[in-house]
């Protein structure tokens, strides 16, 4: 039910919020974008919502909490307007550039494939576990496409927390009956209160709208057929438990749906590839991941990749080195040299994986791939992110098992490493390992100083690095010493890059 919006184009909220354009409306809400007249250039989005005037205690409590979250997959909210006599009240939070997900599937379809499917699913898992985790657990309740938007990075963010509301244990049922017809889950209607189990019953309406073609987001007998067939044999199952009417029939948590997500992935990856299956319960007693993030550009995070994959290899572990970009960049020029005098260098520089001294690259990788990967032989997985942009990729180095910073050894940009870690210092940082090529040794007491940690490395001249150069391997055994056995020497490598 749209109410009469109150914002008009050039007017100014809060004496700081300059309303430029309608960016959308809903059922309960209108949407804006708006520019923030003390931070020029930056960009809001601002939405107009109206409750009673005796809801405004909740209303604003439940805003105060929403304001406290952080999380790579979720927009900031920053700001909270709600003194009005009439019950408007106004959100001001992240703008983000995009589209939603219901958008890309009317426009762009065959975008919408099987991995892209996949993606979201993991993604969704791992922002509602967050959420579901929280104290007091946040319960979303309105898990559809228009509340999914898609990053040019293709990375999603949950949006619009109009109907979002904090678990109660002590209430049988929600005093309100909100959510969207064909998304909410049966207990929705009223016959109980919604709990994180709502969310996942949602996640499952909205995984099988997208592996219907978008004709159906409820469970019924001969489902199965209307399932497109490229989507994995074994998500069917976790689709058809996720949309069970009894939410104790259901999985109990995301982090369970994402295994057996998880797991579905496994099974068809290792089916279309021919590897060995490894159940995903094991993935993190088998597989080590390495994200290698530069605290800014021109650090040298993917020659410091590069240099990990290999002084792995020649340990004789099974690597992978992964480009976690969507263009062609370093890993393709690698490529290039690789098979350089090859009659058939075309055809081979179609294929996105090539295998090097040991080391299998994979280019311009998306991360359903990676989880695909994870399932697989690997002993070490070293993820190449490029440099540090917050919510960008941000993830996949916050959840790596060994996260390493690349900062420049200058003196004058030692302070690009501390920018990166304040930035982040809501998350935990004890795992992190910084790598400085070429800093001198007052450099890294320094930075061991003000970080608070012993894990900052030097890391010495290596041009080459595919070669074996013993100090610069020195280093990285030193780095890598809770994960390595003693190495093992490999011959030089046949080409140079330089």
């Amino acid at each position: 039910m749209i109410h009469p919006t109150r914002l008009y184009e050039g007017m100014v909220l809060a004496e700081r919020y300059r309303i430029d354009e309608k960016l959308g409306s809903g059922g309960m809400s209108h949407v804006y974008l708006a520019h923030d007249l003390r931070l020029p250039g930056k960009k809001w989005a601002v939405k107009e919502s109206i409750s009673s005037p005796s809801q405004y205690r909740q209303v604003a409590a439940e805003a105060k909490m929403l304001t406290t979250l952080s999380h790579p997959f979720l927009p900031r909210i920053v700001d909270f307007i709600a003194d009005d006599p009439d019950g408007y009240t106004y959100m001001v939070m992240d703008y983000i550039e995009g589209e939603t997900l219901e958008q890309k599937f009317k426009s762009q379809p065959a975008a919408v494939d099987t991995a892209f499917i996949i993606r979201c699913a993991d993604q969704l898992c791992n922002v509602l576990n967050y959420l579901h985790q929280h104290e007091p657990p946040i319960v979303f309740r309105d898990m559809k496409p228009s509340n999914v938007m898609i990053t040019s990075g293709m990375d999603i963010r949950l949006i619009d927390f109009g109907i979002a509301r904090t678990f109660k244990p002590e209430e049988s049922q929600d005093t309100v009956k909100l959510g969207t017809i064909g998304f909410a889950a049966p207990e929705q209607y009223g016959s109980g209160q919604t709990d994180h189990r709502s969310d996942l019953y949602g996640l499952g309406a909205l995984l099988l709208y997208l592996a219907t073609g978008g004709h159906y987001s409820e469970w019924m007998p001969g489902m199965e057929k209307f399932i497109r067939n490229d989507i994995p044999k074994a998500m069917i199952p976790v689709m058809r438990k996720l949309l069970h009417h009894q939410p104790s029939e259901r999985f109990q948590s995301a982090a369970d749906t994402r295994m057996a997500l998880g797991q579905a992935v496994n099974e068809h990856y290792n089916r279309m590839h021919g590897g060995p299956h490894v159940a995903a319960s094991s993935w993190n007693k088998t597989t080590q991941v390495i994200a290698v993030m530069g605290a800014t550009s021109g650090t040298g995070t993917t020659h410091t990749a590069v240099a990990i994959a290999h002084h792995l290899a020649r340990s004789q572990q099974k690597v992978a080195l992964v480009e976690m970009n969507h263009t062609p960049g370093a890993f393709a020029r690698i490529q290039q040299v690789a098979v350089d005098g090859m009659a058939e260098q075309h055809m081979l520089l179609e294929e996105r994986k090539f295998t090097l001294e040991g080391v299998d690259y994979w280019r311009e990788s998306a991360r359903a791939e990676v989880v695909g990967l994870l399932g697989g032989s690997y002993r070490f997985i070293i993820l190449d992110l490029g440099r540090y942009q917050q919510n960008d990729r941000l993830e996949e180095f916050l959840r790596a098992d060994i996260p390493v910073v690349v900062g420049s050894g200058a003196e004058w940009r030692y302070q690009d490493v501390l920018q990166m870690s304040a930035d982040l210092r809501r998350y935990p940082q004890d795992k992190w390992q910084y790598c400085l090529p070429l800093a001198p040794e007052d450099a890294v007491q320094r930075l061991q100083r003000e970080l608070h940690t012993e894990q900052v490395y030097s890391i010495p001249w290596h041009p080459d690095p595919f070669d074996h150069q013993p100090a610069a391997a020195s280093v990285l055994r030193e780095l890598l010493s809770d994960y390595l056995p003693s190495p093992v020497k490999k011959r030089k490598l046949w080409f140079n890059l330089r």
